[in-house]
């Protein structure tokens, strides 16, 4: 069993880089220049030049490599998140040289070339650490590179903990058992067994042959804690705590340090920062504004058909509520024949809902009624991107029912959302619908909301559960 394999793959990591900025570097040159591939007029700098860049360039990638986490564990860091910090990383390296060039003058250095090195350099640390991936697959499916895992505590948080390194395979984790008090000796679960209880930790640690130590407790014995965690600091085991309130506390809590005390907020809510809140109302502003005035015409349309196949107002306005629990009235093309207002707070529509006219059925099924709401969205009572709006009378009746369910109102509600794009709309799970509205709140970036708009054009508009 190899320790500390990390620190190794980190050099490998260090040196490949170096390897590749410098390849993608000389391959850049060498298209620019010595290629018909593009102009070589203009450029008054010699080789020697260009390669002296080098002993900026290399450097300065390395230490943004590592500002962008690039050297995380490969079982910590997901493929989507590495590539996006090889982006990201490679952007700010072109801005900063671009940035450099101008406050000293020069104006000979090839702009091309350095787009040229971007692209080329992109690509190659991507594909190499993408091969580094590959292999340490099939060396761990062969038994090398393997962490030897104790798991302390038999618990909800412990059986997450085995069933994520059982999806995972290629993460290389080996399960040596669980330890607790209360469990019997040789319960099994997903492949792992509880071997004792916990005073016979010190007897497998000084074995040796254990890399980390995972604390698994249950919240009634959080009171062995302590005494777990110095008992593992002296053996020297790299040893991690899995919290047994993931019910309780999300998945991305954040810490303050409050004159030295930690603090755990017990949600993160990206939307409180009041740069990232502008920066989405900015668009919503400019995205229903120029909505309107595109859709214009298909607004028309829908306005007479409305006007013309049945009797009652254009537009119909419901409550719902909004943002830190606020009420206000949200706009929809009318769909329903009029009916009491006391009668269509308490219930939703149906299949086949005898209410429904028939143009009312094509907008609903097309979403097309919820063009309105690009109103709202300039009023700021809406997002383009959000979670769904709902009536008073349901959100008094779920807060008391679903848990969780009011942190929702934390943000704007949206014309659609993560929940509609994965199917849970109309008649579908109320609990999975906000399980999917709790991902977007915690996990919101504007790229994000980006994504949700373009799948919205293939996933949520046309709807089987919009009635």
């Amino acid at each position: 069993m190899i320790k500390d394999n990390q620190k190794y793959f980190n050099r490998l990591h260090l040196l490949l880089d170096i390897l590749t900025i410098e390849l993608s570097y000389l391959l850049s040159w060498f298209l620019k220049f010595k290629t018909d591939l593009f102009d070589h007029s203009g450029s008054r700098l010699s080789f020697n030049a260009y390669m002296m860049a080098m002993w900026g360039i290399v450097p300065g990638y390395i230490l943004l490599y590592l500002a962008f986490h690039m050297y995380t564990s490969k079982r910590v860091q997901g493929r989507r998140l590495e590539v996006g910090n090889i982006i990201k990383a490679n952007i700010l390296g072109l801005m900063i040289f671009l940035a450099v060039l101008y406050i000293t003058g020069e104006s000979h250095f090839s702009r091309e070339m350095l787009f040229i090195f971007f692209v080329i350099n992109v690509f190659f640390e991507t594909g190499m650490r993408m091969s580094i991936r590959i292999i340490l697959h099939f060396m761990r499916k062969s038994g090398f590179n393997m962490k030897h895992i104790l798991l302390v505590g038999y618990s909800r948080a412990a059986e997450a903990y085995i069933d994520r390194i059982r999806m995972f395979p290629q993460w290389g984790y080996q399960i040596h058992g669980i330890l607790d008090d209360n469990v019997a000796p040789g319960t099994d679960y997903n492949g792992a067994k509880v071997l004792g209880k916990t005073d016979i930790l010190l007897d497998l640690l000084a074995q040796n042959n254990l890399d980390e130590i995972a604390i698994t407790l249950g919240l009634s014995e959080y009171s062995k804690l302590e005494k777990l965690v110095n008992m593992c600091e002296k053996s020297g085991v790299h040893t991690q705590f899995v919290p047994d309130y993931n019910n309780i506390i999300p998945s991305r809590p954040y810490t303050e340090d409050l004159m030295g005390l930690p603090v755990v907020n017990i949600r993160y809510v990206p939307l409180s920062n009041t740069f990232n809140a502008m920066i989405k109302r900015l668009i919503d502003i400019i995205g229903s504004f120029c909505g309107i005035v595109v859709l214009s015409p298909l607004l028309v349309v829908i306005a007479c058909l409305v006007k013309f196949t049945s009797k009652g107002p254009l537009i119909f306005k419901q409550e719902r509520v909004g943002l830190r629990n606020e009420p206000f009235m949200m706009y929809k093309f009318r769909t329903m024949k009029v009916q009491e207002a006391s009668e269509e707070k308490k219930a939703w529509t149906v299949k086949d809902d005898p209410r429904v006219t028939g143009i009312g059925k094509i907008l609903r099924r097309t979403s097309l009624d919820e063009l309105p709401q690009l109103f709202n969205i300039l009023k700021g009572e809406m997002s383009i991107v959000g979670p769904r709006p709902e009536r008073p009378f349901f959100v008094e009746k779920f807060k008391e029912e679903i848990p969780r369910y009011m942190i929702k109102h934390q943000v704007r509600p949206g014309l659609t959302g993560w929940a509609q794009i994965n199917g849970y709309r109309g008649d579908t799970s109320i609990r999975k619908r906000i399980d999917c509205d709790l991902y977007y709140i915690e996990n919101w970036t504007l790229g994000l909301d980006f994504k949700i708009m373009f799948l919205t054009i293939f996933k949520g508009f046309i709807n089987k559960n919009a009635y």
